[in-house]
């Protein structure tokens, strides 16, 4: 069983604040909790890829920020569980362009029924409708934050030598692989490290 760290704490911890910052910054432009709502903070939800440890970030950044929603405790249950249960899934993505699906899908599988109850407060057809426009209409809103602006951090954040030791795979005695023999770099903790490797770069 894997135990946090001191530095797994602390970046869930950064990760948290992060979220929740931007979170805040975003709610005073109506942002976040639209249904063509673009929230910022929603970018960070790819980290569990590289980083593990920001997964217990994302969750508690998301029910901070979600404490200002004006769909109340539906939210605070519902949009943290649909950020913990992307956060697991992203954490078990084969390759990092695909890191940024699993909080667009599950968001829209679980936050447009919620928006759908609000407005309808019934099991009908006009439910059903609104289920399919609210997660026709979050989406591709969500897509554009968590691919515009998520995934262009897998490929930074690794370059940052600092990071490196928190970084799925390795450890702080750990050296990198070289670039050309990514591939082989193999670690028990993760079922797709070679993939984390390749983002890594070549040894320092």
């Amino acid at each position: 069983m894997h135990r946090f760290s001191v530095r797994d704490l602390t970046i869930a911890a950064m990760v948290a604040a992060l979220y929740t910052v931007m979170g805040y910054f975003a709610n005073i432009f109506g942002l976040n909790f639209l249904v063509f709502q673009c929230r910022f903070a929603e970018a960070l939800t790819v980290l569990p890829f590289l980083f593990p440890a920001a997964a217990p970030g994302l969750v508690v950044g998301c029910f901070l920020t979600n404490l200002l929603s004006p769909f109340g405790p539906l939210d605070w249950l519902f949009g943290t569980l649909a950020t913990a249960i992307a956060a697991w899934l992203t954490m078990k993505m084969p390759k990092w362009y695909l890191a940024a699906l699993p909080p667009i899908l599950i968001n829209a599988l679980i936050l447009s029924p919620m928006w759908a109850w609000t407005e309808v407060g019934a099991l009908n057809g006009a439910f059903w409708t609104a289920c399919g426009w609210n997660a026709l209409t979050f989406a591709p809103a969500e897509a554009l934050v968590c691919y515009v602006l998520g995934t262009p951090l897998l490929k930074l954040l690794p370059k940052i030598s600092v990071l490196k030791p928190a970084l799925v795979g390795t450890s702080s005695t750990q050296a990198l692989p070289p670039a050309g023999k990514a591939s082989s770099f193999r670690c028990a903790s993760s079922p797709h490290k070679d993939e984390r490797a390749s983002l890594r770069g070549p040894r320092r």
